[in-house]
């Protein structure tokens, strides 16, 4: 889709090129500069083995035409969460342009970030983007190519300050609402199929954007740009090329969609393969399993996200021990291989009760078809109901992983998260712009854990709710 443009932009990822091109996101923005008049995007990626960058001193460079960021106008960032601000830190770095923004002038490019973490917190990206765009960016980012095209940078910046969806770090005196765009926008889907990412060569599309559920911990719940948006099957369908056989549909909630089923009976019956993003187990039912193992499902994946039935209460999510259970004789019904349950732990006021009673029933589940645990600590989101909550100490959390472990040892399949990079995607979550300043100290510092907790602890960075550093190693 590279063709000569006026205006050119570098759309970065902050992650390796397969994580990035499964971003739909990325995707969406990609397509959209290419639909503005005189404007093209050129795509990088942060380099699998940056140390030999750095040794070889070798900038970023495009995919397209491999030419340096640098020599672009503008630096694109999109951005899912706040693990991948190391990232960002690293091309910017390698391509020897100015971390802070206070440090750039005119002869450095203009560094936009957007993307899923700004529905939540931007505030550690603030110091090192010039502009960034928080919630959907499929409207603004035609206005910010008419206003580039036009206007120099300091005059863009005063336009942008003032824009709704748009933060200008040191001149927007406040985070304004998340744009949303028009409904007649919507889906977002594949620009580019490749079959080197992690959903390889799999078309990805929405057939929902936003949730109909009003779970406590969750940013995309019902509260968030108006609640889900339903995308007709006709129109989703119509958007699938021929020569995609997989497809993916993407969305927080898409086993809400009403006629989800419609829509998956004809991929399967196209003879594709078929991938759903969010699976909820009180959505399941023998026929939509069915046609999952037609389409190629192995393992049937949901979540539980409460250790206990009492949790879940206390969340508000709707699944209780009877979906799952019907959950599970789906699966064997269908002769997939496994079931797959995502759960997290340390929701506040959760006790060792709880977490036997995630014992108790995860070896039930077992006994109907054999059971995989996906395991992570609760993580507080800003603009959410659990905004502010405390996160739990490191050794505790690390205390029930590991009487989980040994309760389900050799009958359940566990993985879990890291208790320590929860913590660190906690600070960075409930944390303001000193958050970004620590991030990127403790990059600069090789970024081990110590190294974050140390910058943490150096920079005095306070959360939303002041919480002291754990005292995990």
């Amino acid at each position: 889709m590279h063709t000569p443009a006026s205006l050119r932009v570098a759309l970065c990822y902050p992650s390796s090129y397969s994580v990035g091109m499964s971003s739909l996101g990325f995707q969406t923005i990609y397509r959209e500069i290419h639909l503005h008049p005189g404007a093209g995007a050129e795509r990088a990626f942060l380099p699998e083995e940056p140390g030999e960058y750095r040794k070889n001193r070798t900038p970023v460079f495009t995919y397209e035409s491999e030419t340096p960021i640098y020599d672009f106008p503008i630096v694109a960032f999109s951005i899912a969460y706040e693990l991948e601000l190391p990232g960002l830190l690293e091309i910017l770095d390698l391509s020897g342009i100015p971390l802070l923004r206070e440090d750039r002038t005119d002869k450095n490019p203009l560094v936009l970030v957007g993307g899923p973490l700004t529905n939540s917190n931007p505030a550690p990206l603030a110091p090192f983007a010039d502009i960034i765009f928080l919630g959907e960016g499929e409207e603004l980012i035609h206005e910010f190519l008419d206003a580039a095209a036009g206007m120099n940078r300091n005059e863009m910046l005063a336009h942008f300050s003032a824009r709704r969806g748009c933060y200008v770090p040191g001149m927007t005196p406040d985070y304004p609402a998340i744009a949303k765009v028009e409904d007649t926008r919507l889906p977002a889907h594949s620009q580019i199929l490749t079959q080197h990412t992690v959903l390889a060569s799999m078309f990805l599309i929405e057939p929902e954007r936003g949730c109909s559920r009003g779970c406590t911990y969750c940013v995309m719940r019902c509260t968030t740009n108006g609640g889900m948006r339903l995308v007709s099957p006709e129109k989703v369908l119509s958007l699938i090329p021929d020569n995609a056989r997989r497809v993916g549909l993407v969305g927080a909630s898409v086993t809400d969609h009403p006629k989800i089923r419609e829509i998956v009976a004809k991929i399967v019956a196209s003879g594709r393969e078929i991938g759903i993003s969010s699976l909820r187990a009180d959505r399941l039912n023998e026929e939509l399993v069915n046609l999952l193992a037609q389409g190629g499902y192995r393992t049937l994946t949901t979540a539980s996200d409460g250790a206990s039935e009492r949790m879940r209460r206390v969340v508000d999510r709707k699944t209780t021990e009877a979906h799952l259970i019907r959950a599970a004789e789906l699966a064997r019904n269908a002769r997939l291989q496994r079931l797959k349950l995502y759960e997290m732990v340390g929701l506040p006021g959760e006790t060792v009760d709880d977490i036997d009673e995630l014992i108790r029933f995860s070896l039930e589940l077992a006994k109907i078809t054999p059971l995989s645990l996906g395991i992570s600590p609760f993580v507080a989101k800003r603009n959410t109901p659990l905004d502010g909550a405390p996160f739990e100490p490191i050794p505790s959390l690390d205390r029930k992983l590991s009487r989980i472990r040994s309760g389900l040892k050799e009958k359940v399949e566990v993985k879990p998260s890291s208790a320590r990079w929860a913590w660190v995607e906690y600070m960075l979550a409930q944390g303001g712009e000193d958050a970004g300043i620590a991030a990127m100290h403790a990059w600069r510092a090789g970024g081990s854990f110590s190294s974050w907790k140390r910058a943490f602890m150096t920079h005095e960075v306070k959360t939303f709710m002041r919480r002291p550093v754990p005292d995990g190693r």
